[in-house]
């Protein structure tokens, strides 16, 4: 079995900088992503509102340099799916773990789980083609780049109205498909939604397809009532159906930390779970903001807090 001080499963932006502030420690560390390293970040066309970049940035090229900066410090990477995270008792160590993947088993003293989340996708024709094209999951990223445009929402509950109000702060209209024929949001959201008068509702809907051809162009929907379809003229479509852990799921953590009712891993400001030497950071964390520069936060706080608890270890 190989060993490190400390394993990252995970390769987003939180991963990342835990990797390269946990390897200018002079720790021996290993980062396990078992798809594409950057998560949904690689995905994201343009980012504006990161620090240090006044003209913005694409995300590929920011994932790609902080990849780079963390191989300069002795980041190593495997590709590989992690299946758990277990408690393992090795003679001279005081407390060690073992991260078990597909294919082989890696021990450590430490664990920083920054695994993300990921968008739930509808699933709809159209949907991945134009992901990067007019399809986003995030109005905060993205939203600027539709100035003046037509904008549609696919979601409900306070989520999806939150999103669509502050989306109107660049289109010329936004259309909310909602499933329901009413919204179940509180009261303050619902007088903003009635005030505002670039948002109006496509009731008792559901996305079919989203069409276009270089760009999103249009979103087809079913009226879930008469069952009859309709297309809808759109230079945008932001789906808020809501997150869901990203693969591999918190699932491999179950039983080990506690998590919340959706999955999300429940810390305390310093990223420790309820399990000594396993800490969490980025999306797959429970907290309140979800962007590139908070993911980037909890990474470093994480690596923080794992360096002092294996220096404690080893005495």
């Amino acid at each position: 079995m190989d060993n490190y001080d400390v394993i990252i499963i995970g390769g987003g932006p939180a991963g990342l900088t835990a990797g390269i502030y946990i390897a200018r420690s002079r720790l021996k560390v290993l980062l396990l992503e078992q798809s594409v390293i950057g998560g949904q970040l690689s995905m994201a066309n343009w980012i504006e509102n990161y620090p240090g970049f006044p003209e913005g940035i694409g995300g590929f090229e920011l994932v790609d340099n902080m990849k780079k900066q963390a191989e300069r410090y002795g980041v190593e990477f495997v590709y590989e799916k992690v299946k758990q995270v277990a408690a393992m008792k090795q003679q001279g160590t005081p407390s060690s773990l073992k991260v078990i993947t597909e294919d082989k088993q890696y021990g450590c003293m430490a664990v920083i789980n920054a695994s993300g989340a990921s968008a739930k996708k509808l699933g709809v024709p159209g949907e991945k083609e134009f992901t990067g094209k007019g399809v986003s999951y995030c109005a905060t990223c993205d939203g600027a780049f539709f100035k003046d445009k037509d904008i549609v929402v696919v979601g409900e509950g306070e989520i999806a109205v939150e999103e669509a109000l502050f989306l109107t702060k660049f289109g010329r209209k936004v259309t909310v498909v909602h499933r329901r024929d009413q919204l179940k949001v509180s009261g303050i959201m619902l007088e903003r939604v009635r005030k505002n008068e670039k948002i109006s509702f496509q009731w008792n809907s559901a996305v079919t397809e989203i069409k276009g051809d270089t760009k999103v162009r249009a979103i087809r929907v079913m009226d879930l009532m008469e069952k009859t379809e309709k297309d809808i003229a759109c230079d945008g479509v932001f789906i808020f159906a809501g997150f869901v852990s990203s693969m591999p799921s918190t699932d491999y953590l179950r039983g080990m930390v506690e998590l919340d009712e959706k999955g999300y891993i429940i810390t305390n400001n310093d990223m420790n779970t309820s399990k000594e030497g396993i800490f969490a950071c980025g999306d797959c964390r429970k907290k309140v903001s979800y962007q590139v520069v908070t993911a980037c936060g909890d990474g470093a706080m994480a690596a923080h807090s794992a360096r002092k608890y294996i220096e404690k270890m080893k005495g």
